[in-house]
């Protein structure tokens, strides 16, 4: 007998591990990855790649995938079910529980995860449907402060800033890690040219002496949860010596005499000494950042997974504002979206006469469209009728990810229905009453909503690199099938299809778009489901089953015409009427992505959202809050050190890698502590000891690291899971975390600043 002959084959396609999304040019073999290298002809990344890309192989690839369709039985087992039988039964049950109940007794968690985002534009037409605006995820419990801050600065939390560290004299990062989180273009590269050049100057604010820190020209190591404190006092130094942008200030901003007299107010020493860093060099930090030529800031969930979240956000705001390092080069800028990943809910606005919807038990509003994962257990849990009933997740394991899992393990196990779409059997999984196999990122197409780039932004639609496995399906057939079910849309549109194939044979989908908009005219319940309606007409049409990338053409043209001469100047070819069909057949047919748009830095200015297309400085509840830090004393006095929980490492990764093989180091996720500190519980690098927290304790891994302050300790996230049904692998760090423990605003959970306590050995021993 012959051997089969072993095909290779090489594909361009996209990092899924972090929102910069690098390209990639991959060897496939047998339905594996065998290489991986950095695609140079990507417009955004150009050839760089870090180390974390070179084993995805073990996401892709390992024993716990889902390949068929799941139903829990009574004892708790699971048995395989027909898509058939699963989507009816839980089409059934959604519809029961509406009925009953109403929209409210439904939220959805999660909804495209990581680099996974062209799912989400149709599993949030489930709330639709289930007629509840209930959505959770994870930017819920780590952006929201900044969205919140953003709506009130700039006129709408659809305004998002980025940060020009390309072309920055000066560059502060403020609570990151780019060495490991990465977040701003080719991150190690970028870093070895700022450390490299003696023109320019780097600057890291971190409890820890990171990686990125030890490569900066200053590293202020202040003491975790004070980073309020030092940000007003680089703030109140720079306005009390008049470094201040007066001009800018004037042109471009209102409000600032408010801000000015609550900065000159600040007691600069005290706070500095909160901080526990030199005054000297706050002192330098404020004078260098004001006079630099061109100056931005970097932040991450350092500062807005800790004490005063929105707080932090509205202070770092300010400090590229009142310098006047906006809207220009080498600053910090707004920038355009295609992705419509936040909406602008702001809480003091009144829709048809009714105010936002609040959540029952917290009375939370939504930010951004969202809203935060940390209260959902106490929205599920809370006595009386007005309570949530049922769940679906996508794309998201809350029993590991988000805050509290006990309370999460409590609320879960006593829904009416839970629903999970994932692509491996999660810890929430587990209590799911269905649980729906969807294809992996790289057996479907998809995109990144995470394009935060300015003056140009980029995007790149992934075509699937191997076939679904098993029975698994894609997101949008999964809930375009739902819909369907539910009765939320008909099964076919044969006007709309007829025309969508007619359509191959005629230009810029002019009709097929017409058609649309008449259909949707006439039938204004479909609104909704816009995306499902694409993908059944449109989508049968386009070339090599790109069925899931229809909704794209609405999104193009859509920002084609808002964006006409930035995208006309990124090279794409039509008018008025043809851009955007243009830019979305660009879009389908560009393997290594594709430049969408080229800004002027003068487009800021239009994005702010702001009638006077001013920034609004003063927002008299973050003022309040500076005022209160004057007599504020830090939590957890009962417990010594304070947990930073979610430090980013080599071979981490979120929730989305469960094979252990993937990490070449650190198996154990251990827990650095200072060396006095260890010495002090007569701890020594490989010791196991108890962490303990007011919500719980894990048994943790000790590495004795002096690049910790003296206490504080660290462990990494991503880790807990269970591999092949065995017990838990690394530290399970939401056993510590509570979400009472939250900023008042955004409700986002303190993960920053956990206070614990450690022991040597378990109670009892």
């Amino acid at each position: 007998m012959g051997t089969e002959k072993t095909t290779t084959r090489t594909e361009k396609t996209a990092c899924i591990l972090c929102s910069r999304n690098c390209g990639l040019t991959v060897s496939l073999e047998d339905g594996q990855f065998i290489r991986m290298r950095g695609d140079e002809d990507h417009p955004g990344s150009k050839g760089y790649l870090c180390q974390k890309a070179a084993r995805l192989d073990h996401y892709q690839n390992h024993a716990d995938r889902l390949q068929h369709p799941l139903k829990r039985l009574p004892d708790g087992s699971f048995v395989q079910v027909s898509w058939e039988e699963a989507l009816t039964e839980i089409a059934a049950r959604l519809l029961a529980i509406r009925t009953e109940h109403g929209g409210d007794a439904f939220a959805f968690v999660g909804g495209g995860g990581q680099g996974n985002h062209l799912g989400g534009a149709y599993s949030r037409q489930l709330l639709a449907a289930m007629q509840s605006r209930y959505a959770y995820n994870a930017l819920g419990q780590e952006k929201t402060g900044d969205f919140w801050a953003n709506g009130r600065l700039f006129g709408s939390q659809t305004c998002h800033t980025t940060e020009d560290v390309e072309h920055a004299d000066y560059v502060l990062f403020i609570g990151c890690n780019p060495y490991q989180s990465h977040g701003i273009p080719n991150a190690r590269d970028t870093l070895r040219d700022l450390k490299k050049d003696p023109q320019r100057t780097m600057v890291v604010i971190d409890p820890r002496r990171s990686e990125t820190a030890k490569q900066a020209d200053l590293h202020l190591q202040l003491k975790p949860g004070t980073d309020a404190f030092l940000l007003a006092a680089l703030l109140a130094i720079i306005v009390r010596e008049g470094l201040h942008d007066r001009a800018f200030l004037a042109e471009r901003c209102t409000g600032f005499e408010r801000v000015e007299k609550e900065l000159l107010a600040i007691p600069v020493e005290d706070y500095v000494q909160r901080a526990d860093v030199p005054l000297a060099d706050v002192e330098r930090m404020a004078r260098g950042f004001a006079t630099a030529r061109r100056a931005c800031v970097r932040i991450d969930l350092g500062i807005q997974h800790t004490l005063h979240t929105t707080l932090n956000g509205y202070l770092e705001k300010l400090l590229y504002l009142i310098t006047g390092n906006f809207g220009r080069q080498g600053g910090n800028n707004l920038h355009t979206h295609l992705l419509p990943l936040l909406g602008n809910t702001d809480e003091r606005k009144v829709r048809k006469g009714r105010p936002l919807q609040r959540t029952a038990h917290h009375r939370m509003h939504p930010i951004a469209g969202i809203y935060p994962p940390n209260i959902l257990p106490d929205e599920i849990l809370h006595p009386g009728e007005n309570r949530v009933r049922a769940v679906v997740v996508d794309s998201a394991n809350p029993l590991l990810t988000y805050a509290d899992t006990a309370a999460y393990e409590r609320a879960f196990q006593s829904l009416e229905l839970l629903v999970v779409v994932d692509v491996v059997m999660t810890e929430t999984a587990r209590l799911a009453h269905y649980v729906l196999p969807a294809a992996s990122q790289f057996e479907k197409w998809e995109a990144t909503g995470f394009n935060l780039e300015f003056p140009e932004n980029f995007f790149h639609l992934r075509h699937p690199l191997f076939k679904p496995l098993g029975e698994s399906l894609p997101e949008p057939e999964i809930y375009t099938r739902l819909l369907e079910k539910m009765g939320a849309i008909p099964p076919r549109f044969p006007l709309l299809s007829l025309i969508a194939r007619l359509e191959l044979n005629a230009s810029a989908y002019l009709a097929y778009t017409g058609a649309l908009a008449a259909t949707l005219a006439g039938h204004k319940a479909w609104i909704p489901y816009a995306a499902s309606i694409l993908y059944r007409t449109l989508g049968q049409t386009l070339a090599d089953g790109a069925a899931a990338a229809a909704p794209l053409l609405p999104l193009a043209i859509q920002y084609a015409t808002q964006h006409y001469a930035a995208v006309k100047r990124a090279g794409h070819s039509g008018n008025r009427l043809t851009l955007g069909s243009g830019l979305f057949d660009a879009i389908l047919t560009g393997r290594s992505g594709i430049v969408l748009s080229r800004h002027e830095f003068v487009d800021t200015w239009f994005l702010v959202k702001n009638r006077d297309r001013r920034v609004h400085l003063a927002i008299p509840e973050m003022l309040e809050q500076l005022r209160a830090l004057k007599t504020e004393r830090l939590p957890g006095a009962d417990y010594p050190f304070v947990l930073m929980a979610g430090e980013r490492r080599s071979y981490n990764a979120n929730q989305i890698f469960r094979d252990p093989g993937w990490r070449k180091v650190d198996q154990d996720g251990v827990m650095r502590i200072h060396p006095d500190d260890a010495k002090g519980l007569g701890l020594s690098s490989g010791a196991r000891a108890i962490c303990q927290s007011a919500r719980g304790e894990i048994e943790v891994v000790i590495e004795v690291d002096d690049t910790v302050r003296h206490g504080m300790v660290t462990l990494p996230h991503g880790y807990g899971m269970r591999y092949q049904d065995s017990l838990p692998l690394g530290p399970p760090i939401n056993r510590l975390t509570s979400g009472e423990h939250c900023d008042p605003f955004s409700k986002t959970p303190f993960h920053k600043y956990v206070p614990v306590r450690l022991l040597s050995s378990a109670p009892g021993c």
